[in-house]
């Protein structure tokens, strides 16, 4: 006969066994449901960026880190300094203003550092500046503090969506329309009522709240979402960027460890059954632009380590994606977000709700919607967007901010949303997909052609710049094409962003300029054609180097 302690204690175990299993289920599907890249492994991601030692090449390593001949060493050497020399000798103001101002401005500092990869940082910084400032910007051309002309490919971080001069007229106009009331803060200026019926049109939802940056927004809306569903969790999808605060930034760049995020597979079934399998989960935050580059973080030449960048647009697939993720939210209770600061109005004039044909929960807007002028907007259901428990008077969701709906902004969005169905702006929306890609396919035309291992890939007006085969040095086609008059942002060839006011020919110019620039770096030597160049063994050597200056070993001719 068994003993009962025996008994008791079978049962128990097994018991425990049977509530252990459903949570390791979930574990299970947590972890089959991240990405096997650093992009879907937050913490990873975070050792290891803790763990990668600073050096960089010095001047005779800084030629030849792919091991090509000494001729080519010094061919590509002759080129780099003269390239330098040209860009210091036709900026002289601009650049020495730059100079100057980086001592007291951190953003310089980060953004001059961050331009390349690490390893040649120093000497590119050294060698090749880049001005900072502009004195003028008139139709899609920057001038500098010397006058010299460039092509705007920077698109102000997504905010020039109708060209520079529209954005001037509007913030005029919105300044004008404020001017009577002042910078009063508190009360609202009249058109914010217009703009809030205009929002509501557009978003397909209920109520409106305005905050100071798309940043602000995407917080207010988890905030919400959490409140309202009494869950702690988000899911943000890997490579996404929804601005630079804590729960939506894990990993390097936020000096916390992540918390209540979980970070899962774009368009996999495997992130959906996440979704199902737990109780934790407030909302899913989607922002639209990972259509173009899934699972992979924001494109960025400082990342350029051996050429493996890629990207690729399936309308169609990542309208699919939608509307699978839209059920699963709606049979779970998840609040789907739609983080349309950069995208939103850039695709269609509803957004890419309109575009990809889906309804989110709620929607953040920013950006170009300020009408030039620093704004964001939350968009949601009326029963997500409420701040207080009307049966629990002590029971808030707080959320204000002194120059939320500022009258000047208000106006300038007020005039934004009426050009926004304007005739003329209409005009810009039709045939707008099939005229982008077309400009994207003679892009590459040219491209293929002329057998420079550059390829375009686009999002409507995103653009970002591919290679097609292996290389250390593709980085150097950003200071290229600034010598040939096209103007970048920090981030080099991984985001072009276009404004709807290009003409044809303008894109034409852009064309030539950028194969201008391309024949040039042939020409100096950066790009060999049929060398036995493998991606791998580019990642493993730069591996090696990392190993070696961890254990204080210097790799030949390196700086620590």
């Amino acid at each position: 006969m068994t003993p009962p302690e025996i008994t008791f204690t079978a049962v128990a175990a097994a018991a425990a066994l049977l509530v252990g299993l459903p949570a390791a289920r979930r574990h299970v599907l947590l972890s089959l449901g991240k990405h096997p890249s650093l992009t879907g492994h937050s913490r990873m991601a975070k050792r290891l960026g803790r763990w990668i030692p600073a050096y960089h090449y010095g001047e005779d390593e800084f030629f030849g880190v792919d091991e090509v001949p000494a001729e080519v060493q010094q061919q590509r050497r002759a080129g780099f300094m003269a390239l330098g020399q040209r860009l210091k000798a036709r900026s002289t103001r601009t650049l020495d203003l730059t100079a100057a101002a980086r001592a007291g401005l951190s953003d310089l500092q980060l953004t001059g550092r961050y331009r390349v990869p690490f390893q040649f940082s120093p000497h590119v910084m050294k060698h090749l500046p880049v001005g900072a400032f502009w004195a003028e910007a008139t139709g899609n051309e920057l001038i500098d503090l010397d006058g010299n002309r460039y092509l705007d490919l920077t698109g102000s971080y997504g905010v020039n969506l109708l060209g520079v001069d529209a954005y001037k007229a509007l913030i005029a106009q919105g300044s004008q329309m404020g001017e009577q009331l002042g910078p009063v803060l508190g009360g609202y200026h009249p058109c914010v009522a217009d703009n809030v019926a205009r929002l509501q049109a557009i978003s397909g939802l209920d109520e409106v709240s305005f905050h100071m940056s798309g940043t602000e927004a995407v917080m207010q809306a988890v905030r919400l979402a959490r409140y309202h569903t009494g869950k702690r969790y988000l899911v943000r999808f890997s490579g996404a960027y929804h601005g630079w605060w804590e729960d939506v930034q894990p990993g390097p760049g936020n000096p916390l460890p992540p918390r209540e995020t979980y970070t899962l597979r774009d368009m996999d079934d495997r992130a959906l059954r996440v979704l199902r399998s737990r109780k934790d989960i407030a909302c899913v935050l989607v922002n639209p632009l990972q259509a173009l580059h899934p699972n992979r973080n924001a494109p960025g030449d400082s990342t350029l380590v051996n050429g493996s960048r890629s990207a690729r647009f399936d309308r169609q697939a990542y309208a699919d994606w939608l509307a699978r993720l839209r059920r699963v939210c709606d049979e779970t209770g998840i609040v789907l977000i739609l983080d349309e600061v950069f995208v939103g109005f850039r695709l269609a004039p509803g957004g890419a709700q309109q575009y990809f044909g889906v309804q989110a929960d709620m929607v953040c807007y920013g950006k170009t919607l300020g009408g030039g002028l620093p704004v964001g907007v939350v968009c949601g259901k009326r029963d997500l967007m409420r701040r207080f428990d009307p049966q629990r008077p002590a029971d808030l969701c707080f959320a204000r901010g002194t120059f939320n709906a500022h009258p000047y902004v208000m106006g300038a969005m007020n005039a934004f949303l009426q050009a926004l169905h304007s005739p003329e702006v209409q005009a810009m929306y039709e045939g707008m997909d099939e005229r982008w890609s077309s400009h994207a396919r003679r892009f590459n035309e040219a491209l293929a052609n002329a057998e420079y291992p550059v390829r375009v890939e686009a999002l409507s007006t995103i653009w970002t710049l591919t290679y097609t085969q292996a290389g250390r040095y593709h980085w150097m086609l950003q200071y290229y094409l600034r010598d040939a008059g096209l103007a970048l942002s920090w981030v080099g060839t991984g985001r072009i962003v276009f404004n709807l006011s290009y003409t044809d020919q303008e894109m034409e110019v852009v064309l030539q300029r950028l194969l201008s620039a391309c024949e040039a770096m042939r020409r100096d030597g950066w790009w060999r054609q049929g060398a036995a160049l493998e991606r791998g063994r580019i990642a493993r050597q730069v591996l090696g180097e990392m190993v070696l200056a961890r254990l204080g070993l210097r790799p030949r001719q390196m700086e620590s």
